[in-house]
């Protein structure tokens, strides 16, 4: 055994345990037998091999992991999205009015000999300390008027006394709610007599 590596050699002794036969396995009575210099150098690149080709298979597992998680991120929204619709309308609500107050019924009028068609909306409350709250409508509210095919949003005045509607141009104003001023500023002041219909 003179040509024998020094790799592979014992310590000297004759244990034949040395620090890399010990880490293949051999050199231990009771544990595994020992085994020459070429098989363990097998076993080691059938060992080698097998973790390389686990680690090639994870990565490749984490590569398509990467790869198709915006793909589900985005089926996943899809199916929310197609599904909302759904379940607003089996709670009782369409998704437009999802969160939001019941709207007023409209009132109908005659003004200007055409049909009129108003409805208040209360609206965002920023300034609850203004004292000129009447008949329900706060700062913040608004009125929705439909005349000869116009739709005006017009937001309410801070004036005291019955609730007054402008938007520079036009005035809706319920002094009287069977019969509203309405006007329409245009170098001179126009105004459409109008009357509740019953």
């Amino acid at each position: 055994m003179a040509s024998q590596s020094p790799l592979w050699r014992g310590r000297p002794g004759g244990s034949g345990a040395g620090p890399f036969s010990r880490a293949l396995g051999g050199g231990n009575p009771g544990i595994a037998p020992r085994q020459s210099p070429p098989a363990q150098a097998g076993e080691l690149g059938r060992g080698l091999a097998q973790t390389f080709a686990g680690r090639l298979d994870r990565e490749w597992a984490q590569e398509w992991s990467r790869a198709l998680q915006p793909l589900l991120s985005l089926t996943l929204l899809l199916c929310c999205l197609t599904a909302a619709p759904a379940l607003a309308q089996a709670a009782g609500s369409s998704p437009a009015s999802a969160g939001q107050p019941a709207t007023a019924p409209a009132v109908r009028y005659r003004c200007g000999g055409d049909l009129l068609l108003a409805r208040s909306e209360n609206g965002a409350v920023d300034a609850v300390a203004i004292p000129n709250i009447s008949a329900g409508t706060p700062p913040g509210a608004f009125v929705v008027l439909e005349w000869r095919g116009i739709s005006l949003q017009l937001p309410r005045t801070n004036n005291a006394g019955a609730p007054s509607y402008t938007d520079g141009r036009w005035w809706w104003s319920l002094e009287n709610p069977d019969q509203p001023r309405f006007r329409l500023r245009r170098g001179a002041i126009e105004e459409f007599p109008c009357s509740r219909e019953p």
